[in-house]
C-alpha cells in the first residue's frame, strides 16, 4: 500500500462555528478514531488533494502536533454544490489488526470478446477488502485480454491468501456480454433476405402462369 505523510494541527475548539471558520480559511476539519480516544484536528485542503482525488489507497502517516499515527481515510464529505471538501474521517490502524477498505480494480488489456463485437460489463470497480495494513494491495489487477463473449470473472477467481474479499464468491467483477444491437441488426437482415426471396418466388410464379392464359386465347380463336 502506498503511504502519504501529512502534518496536521489538533483542534482546540469544535462545533459548527469553528468548522465553518476553518473552511473559510481553506482548511478541512478532520476526526481520527479507532484508537484509545477520538482526536479532532484540521489540515489544509491542499495537503489532502493527493489523498482525496485519487483512486489509490494510502496509508496515511499523520503528525498531529508531533504525535505520529498511522491511519487510512475512512469517509469524506463534499459540499453538494461546490464539491468543496467539508470533512474527513480517518481510522487509526495497527500492524496486527485487520482493517476493511475499498480496493480499486484495474483492468489490463482489451478483451477478445470486445474486439469481436461484445460489450464490456464492468460490475465492480472497487472491492471491499479486509486484511492487516501490510497485506493490503494498492489495487487489484485483472488481465481481461483472453475474455471472449459470455466469459465472466467472479470474486472467487481473485482470491488471495493475504487478504479477504467481503463479497459473495459468485459476484461478477467483469465480463463480456453479447451486443444486443448486433443481434437485432442480424435479425433484421435475415428478415429482409427472407422477404426478398418470397417476393422473388411470387414473381416467378406469376410469370409462369402468363403463357397458360395466352395459350387458352389461341385455342378459342381457332375454334
Amino acid at each position: 500500500m502506498k503511504s502519504l505523510a501529512i502534518s496536521v494541527k489538533k483542534r482546540e475548539n469544535v462545533g459548527k462555528a469553528n468548522s465553518k471558520a476553518l473552511r473559510n480559511q481553506g482548511k478541512v476539519p478532520c476526526v481520527l478514531y479507532g484508537g484509545e480516544k477520538q482526536v479532532c484536528f484540521y489540515t489544509h485542503e491542499n495537503d489532502v488533494r493527493k489523498l482525496v482525488y485519487s483512486p489509490d489507497i494510502f496509508l496515511v502517516n499523520l503528525d498531529i502536533d508531533g504525535t505520529k499515527t498511522s491511519c487510512i481515510m475512512q469517509d469524506i464529505q463534499f459540499h453538494p454544490v461546490t464539491d468543496k471538501i467539508l470533512h474527513i474521517d480517518f481510522l487509526e490502524v495497527f500492524e496486527d489488526k485487520e482493517v476493511t477498505v475499498n480496493i480499486p480494480v484495474v483492468l489490463k488489456g482489451i478483451a477478445l470478446g470486445v474486439r469481436n463485437g461484445g460489450n464490456l460489463f464492468f460490475r465492480r470497480n472497487k472491492i471491499i477488502t479486509r486484511a492487516i495494513p501490510s497485506n493490503l494491495p494498492d489495487s487489484i489487477e485483472i488481465d481481461i485480454s483472453e475474455l471472449t463473449i459470455g466469459d465472466f470473472i467472479y470474486i472467487k477467481d481473485l482470491k488471495s491468501d493475504k487478504y479477504m474479499f467481503l463479497a459473495p464468491d459468485n459476484s461478477v467483477v467483469v465480463g463480456v456480454k453479447t451486443a444486443r444491437a448486433a443481434i437485432e441488426e442480424l435479425v433484421v437482415d435475415e428478415e429482409t433476405e427472407e422477404g426478398t426471396t418470397e417476393e422473388g418466388d411470387a414473381t416467378e410464379e406469376s410469370s409462369e402462369e402468363k403463357p397458360t392464359e395466352d395459350t387458352s386465347k389461341e385455342d378459342k380463336e381457332k375454334n
